[in-house]
């Protein structure tokens, strides 16, 4: 029998491609996984019921994935700074196993569970599997971390990506004996997300799990990706990958990705499927700068990047507010997106640009509030990725040319050219003309009619404001 090591997961739900797991594997054939249900993170204010029901989902699936390689996976539902040093002593593990992340709370959180492993001598392993390139690897000249995206991503992309690692087969069981002292230390079934205080009455639009998570990139890599580049802003168009929550939670392994994108590369026969390709592999960059900037300038997650919106006289009109949570600011391509959301917990990555944009620039409503709202209804919300495309369109982050205002009629115009996505989820102006739809220029009796809200502002007139208290702060 073998020495019991742990794996500790985390943002890695699966057993294929998993760094740690694989390290802790060939340390010893008795890898017992184990997953902590935070209270911290459990008890935050910015939980979306969808994205527990998506995590609970695969975490069911990778119980299953650790049978069948002949081990297990035990649920802890604890502070985990005291519960894995418990579960490590009480199974008198040899040593602990995870991956690392890149979010303040999970960094101190690590940085306490290795002080109390090391205390009681349970030797701790960690290992970078979430980014292609850790935090550590892509540095400037000078040694400093990116700040501009342009020059982060010739560097990445200059570097080799690893391979996938091999997956987790061939584990000893633990015995009955150690399998008491687990329960005696804290391990428990699974929960239901409803048990967890959470939820969600739709389907889920991105099915949970490792497997799922495997066939959507295999479809994806077949079909979808060729025409990326010019699929991938219509919201009406199923052009886009859906593999934002799976990279979230790490139920697919990123070298898994990156290969599947290099294959799909390889078999392309034309210039324009090439550059569709490329183009969603910038997206993984794009992924990859925003952890980066997080793990660097950990307070990108409490406040803007930028000084001059620190200390921006923001209206926080909360009817103004209420409004665009609700769809109903009059304005179809922004009450579609928000109604999207709220309907199946996922918004496309267009409408996400529209919709900050409209809170910031038109309602001059903290985008702060708007990460939040995000947060809470998300299937793939992630911290660095919400954070960094608010800080985006707030022009507050990391952007060599922040001032980026958009225009709803224009962005409709442009990329939902015939309101298909508008009437799909605003059926109530299914009768309104497209052009006034694309617009927004609908009769006040037609609105009325249909119970459908004026505008809440003037865009243009916004704009305008906006512009002139933008300036007024870079001048301070």
């Amino acid at each position: 029998m073998g020495d019991v090591v742990l794996f500790w997961h985390r943002r890695d739900l699966r057993t294929a491609d998993n760094v740690g797991l694989a390290a802790a594997r060939q340390r010893s054939a008795k890898v017992v996984g184990v997953f902590c249900l935070d209270p911290n993170i459990l008890e935050r204010d910015d939980l979306a019921p969808a994205r527990v029901t998506y995590m609970i989902g695969s975490l069911r699936s990778l119980q299953v994935r650790h049978e069948e390689a002949g081990g297990s996976l035990l649920i802890l539902k604890s502070d985990p700074r005291q519960a894995i040093p418990a579960l490590a002593a009480a199974l008198k593990a040899q040593a602990v196993f995870f991956n690392l992340d890149v979010e303040p709370y999970a960094k101190e959180r690590d940085r306490a569970v290795i002080e109390a492993l090391q205390a009681a001598g349970i030797a701790v392993s960690t290992h970078w599997d979430q980014l292609l390139h850790s935090p550590l690897e892509i540095k400037a000249n000078a040694g400093q971390p990116y700040t501009v995206y342009g020059p982060f991503w010739r560097n990445w992309i200059s570097k080799p990506k690893a391979v996938p690692v091999e997956a987790l087969q061939k584990v000893e069981r633990l015995t009955e004996l150690e399998q008491a002292a687990a329960q005696s230390a804290g391990a428990i079934a699974l929960p239901t997300p409803p048990e967890l205080g959470f939820s969600w009455d739709n389907s889920l639009v991105i099915e949970p799990g490792e497997s799922a998570a495997q066939e959507r990139l295999d479809k994806f890599c077949h079909h979808a990706i060729s025409e990326y580049q010019q699929q991938r802003d219509f919201p009406d168009v199923n052009g886009t990958s859906q593999l934002s929550a799976a990279l979230k939670f790490g139920v697919i392994g990123v070298r898994e990705v990156w290969a599947a994108t290099t294959a799909a590369l390889a078999d392309s026969r034309s210039d324009e499927v090439q550059a569709s390709i490329q183009t969603w592999q910038q997206e993984l960059a794009w992924r990859e700068f925003y952890q980066h900037a997080l793990y660097h300038f950990p307070e990108l997650a409490t406040g803007p990047y930028r000084d001059e919106l620190k200390e921006f006289p923001w209206t926080d009109n909360e009817d103004y507010f209420q409004a665009w949570c609700e769809g109903r600011t009059g304005y179809p391509i922004v009450d579609a997106a928000m109604r999207q959301m709220k309907t199946i917990g996922w918004m496309h990555n267009r409408c996400r640009m529209i919709v900050a944009s409209f809170l910031t620039k038109d309602l001059l409503i903290n985008g702060r509030r708007g990460e939040k709202y995000f947060m809470q209804h998300l299937i793939d919300g992630d911290l660095s990725a919400n954070n960094g495309g608010w800080q985006w369109s707030t022009s507050s982050g990391m952007d060599p040319k922040p001032l980026r205002i958009f225009n709803p009629a224009t962005q409709a115009k442009k990329f939902d050219p015939e309101a298909e996505y508008i009437r799909h989820w605003l059926p109530e102006l299914s009768s309104i003309d497209t052009e006034a739809l694309i617009s927004g220029n609908i009769p006040l009796e037609e609105r009325a009619a249909v119970g459908y809200p004026a505008p809440i502002v003037n865009h243009n007139q916004q704009q305008r404001i906006f512009k002139e208290l933008y300036q007024q702060q870079k001048q301070r």
